[in-house]
C-alpha cells in the first residue's frame, strides 16, 4: 500500500539552547572535546534540551588565496590556525551525541552543507553573514533538515525574504534576532525586536543570539520576557594558554547564564491566564471593606446605601462592600454595626451579570485576536436554551452589514456550542480568525484553524462549537431574521427574540435601567 502522508514529527524549536563552540576549540581536537563534555554536564545539571554547534568551511576554497592582499583581518588568520579535518569534527560530533547533546552546524560554503550531511549533523544554522548568500541557502533547504536563521544585520523588507524563501520550498526553520556587533553593548540589544517577528511571522519560533559581555545577566531575562525561546550562546574553556573572547563565556559563566534565563521563566509564569495563589487571596482579604449596618434593621427590610457604611476588618462570612446592591433585603434583625451577611447576595451570577460579564469577555476575545470592529455594527447574543446557559450554548453575533450579501464576526467562548440547524435562503462561507473552532457538517465534523475557510450550502444542517474559544467571520447572502430552523424542538418552538438577546453599542447605557425579570427571554 502506498504512503500518501509522511506522519514524521517536526523538530522542535521551542526552549532549545545552543551552546556555540565557534573556533574555541582552538584548532584541537582535545581541547573541543572538553568543551563538548562540560556543556554536556551543565546541560544535566539545568535539565534543559541543548545542542552543541560547529562551524563548518571548506577553508581552501572559501579564503581567497592571496587573501593578504586584499585584507588584514585578523579572522582569516584565525579561521587557517584553528583549522580541524573532517575525522576531527567526526570526533567532535560523536562526542556532542554522546553527550545528549543535539547536533547543530554553520556552513558558511556549500561544501560544508555537503559535510553536515555526510556527519548527520541534525540541525543546520545559518549564521548572520551569510544570511542573504542565496546559494548557500538554496543548498541547504535541499537537505530536508530544519534551519535556524541569524538575522543579524537584516532590515524587515531582507527577513521577509528569507521567510518566503523556506516557507515556499517547505523548509522546517526558526528564526534568531541578532545584533552581530562583538560584544554587543547594551544600548544595542533592540530586545524590542522579538515581539516584531513574533507578530510579524506567527507559527515561527523566534530566538536570541547573543554576543554580549557573559557578566550581563539582563539580555537574556529580558528576551525570554520578549517571547525569544531558542539561545544562542558562545562558549569555551580558558587555561593557562588559552584566553576567551570578549563575548564568550565559561562554564561558570554559562551557569549564571542558565540561571538568570531559570528566574525569568519563573516571574514570568505560565502563558494564559494566571490562577490567584489562596496566599495572595488572603493577603487582599485584609484590605478589603465590609458592608455594616448604620442603624436597626428589621428582617425583611429594604438595604439602601444611607443604611450602611463600609468599613475594614473584614469579617468571615461577611459581604464585602463590592457585592452590595440597593434594594436588598436583610435576612434577619440587625443591630447598630453589626456586619451584614454575605448570603444577602449569593454568588451565583444574575442574568444581567452573564450579559455583562460574556460582553467584557467577548471584547477581550476580540482585542486578543486583533480584530477591530469600529462603531458601525450591532451584536445579538444568541442563547439557545436561555442566558443562564449562554456560556456553555450560544454564540455573540456581530452583525457588520447586511445587504445583497452579508459579514458576521461570530464570537464563541470557551466551552460554547451553538446547536444543529440550516438555513434555507442563506449561503454562508466560514473563516476563522483566531482560535479552533469544530464545525459539524451533516453528521461530519471538521476542525478550522485560523485561515481556514469551510463553505456551507443552503439547506445543510451543521453546528459549531469551540474549547478554548473562537473568532471567525460569516460572509453570506443576504440575512433573514426568520432563516435558521433548528433541529432541536426546544429551540424550534421559541419565537427568535426569546432566545435573543440585542446590544446597541455594547449594551452601554441600555441595561442599566433593565429589570433582571425582562431578561427572561431576551432584549
Amino acid at each position: 500500500m502506498r504512503t500518501t502522508m509522511r506522519n514524521e514529527r517536526k523538530f522542535d524549536f521551542e526552549n532549545l539552547f545552543i551552546f556555540e563552540l565557534a573556533n574555541n576549540h582552538q584548532g584541537s581536537l582535545e581541547h573541543g572535546l572538553r568543551i563538548i563534555r562540560e556543556m554536556g554536564e551543565i546541560a544535566r545539571e539545568f535539565k534543559i534540551r541543548a545542542a552543541a554547534k560547529l562551524q563548518f568551511r571548506d577553508l581552501d576554497a572559501i579564503i581567497h588565496p592571496e587573501h593578504e592582499k586584499f585584507s588584514n583581518s585578523h579572522y582569516m588568520k584565525r579561521f587557517l590556525e584553528t583549522r580541524l579535518s573532517e575525522e576531527e569534527f567526526s570526533r567532535l560530533t560523536s562526542e556532542i551525541k554522546n553527550e545528549g547533546l543535539l547536533t547543530v552546524a554553520t556552513p558558511f560554503d556549500e561544501p560544508s552543507v555537503d559535510k553536515i550531511e555526510r556527519l548527520g549533523v541534525g540541525v543546520i544554522k545559518i549564521g548572520s553573514p551569510s544570511n542573504q548568500d542565496w546559494p548557500l541557502l538554496e543548498r541547504a533547504s535541499q537537505t530536508g533538515k530544519p534551519v535556524i536563521v541569524s538575522v543579524g544585520g537584516l532590515v524587515i523588507r531582507d527577513i521577509d525574504k528569507i521567510v518566503s524563501f523556506f516557507q515556499k520550498r517547505g523548509v522546517h526553520f526558526a528564526l534568531l534576532h541578532c545584533v552581530s556587533i562583538y560584544p554587543t553593548p547594551n544600548d544595542k540589544f533592540s530586545l524590542n525586536q522579538i515581539e516584531i517577528l513574533k507578530n510579524r511571522y506567527p507559527g515561527i519560533v523566534i530566538g536570541f543570539s547573543t554576543h554580549e559581555e557573559p557578566s550581563n545577566l539582563n539580555a537574556i531575562r529580558l528576551a525570554y520576557a520578549k517571547g525569544a525561546r531558542i539561545f544562542e550562546k558562545h562558549v569555551g574553556l580558558e587555561t593557562d594558554q588559552i584566553k576567551l573572547n570578549a563575548y564568550s563565556a565559561n562554564p561558570g559563566q554559562v551557569r549564571a547564564w542558565l540561571g538568570a534565563w531559570r528566574e525569568a521563566v519563573e516571574a514570568c509564569g505560565e502563558r494564559g491566564e494566571r490562577e490567584i495563589p489562596e496566599k495572595e487571596a488572603e493577603d487582599l482579604r485584609t484590605f478589603v471593606r465590609g458592608v455594616w449596618t448604620k442603624r436597626e434593621i428589621k428582617a425583611g427590610e429594604t438595604l439602601n446605601y444611607e443604611d450602611v457604611f463600609f468599613a475594614m476588618p473584614l469579617q468571615e462570612g461577611q459581604l464585602v462592600s463590592g457585592r452590595f446592591l440597593a434594594g436588598l433585603a436583610a435576612d434577619r434583625d440587625y443591630h447598630p454595626n453589626e456586619a451584614l451577611s454575605a448570603s444577602l447576595r449569593p454568588d451565583t451570577k444574575s442574568k444581567k451579570e452573564i450579559v455583562y460579564h460574556s460582553i467584557h469577555a467577548i471584547k477581550g476575545m476580540l482585542n486578543e485576536a486583533k480584530v477591530p470592529v469600529g462603531h458601525d455594527f450591532s451584536v445579538e447574543l444568541s442563547h439557545h436554551y436561555g442566558i443562564e446557559r449562554f456560556q456553555e450554548v450560544g454564540a455573540a453575533i456581530i452583525e457588520c452589514f447586511n445587504r445583497e450579501y452579508a459579514k458576521k464576526i461570530l464570537v464563541q467562548l470557551s466551552g460554547q456550542f451553538n446547536p444543529e440547524h440550516y438555513h434555507k435562503l442563506k449561503d454562508e462561507t466560514f473563516q476563522v480568525l483566531s482560535g479552533v473552532l469544530e464545525v459539524e457538517v451533516q453528521g461530519r465534523k471538521k476542525i478550522l484553524y485560523p485561515g481556514d475557510m469551510l463553505w456551507i450550502p443552503r439547506g445543510v444542517v451543521h453546528s459549531f462549537g469551540t474549547d478554548a474559544g473562537a473568532v471567525f467571520e460569516e460572509i453570506s447572502t443576504a440575512n433573514h431574521k426568520e432563516d435558521s430552523f433548528y433541529l432541536d424542538p426546544s429551540i424550534a418552538k421559541l419565537p427568535r427574540d426569546e432566545r435573543k438577546t440585542y446590544l446597541l453599542n455594547w449594551g452601554q447605557h441600555q441595561l442599566e435601567d433593565i429589570e433582571e425579570q425582562d431578561l427572561t427571554g431576551g432584549v
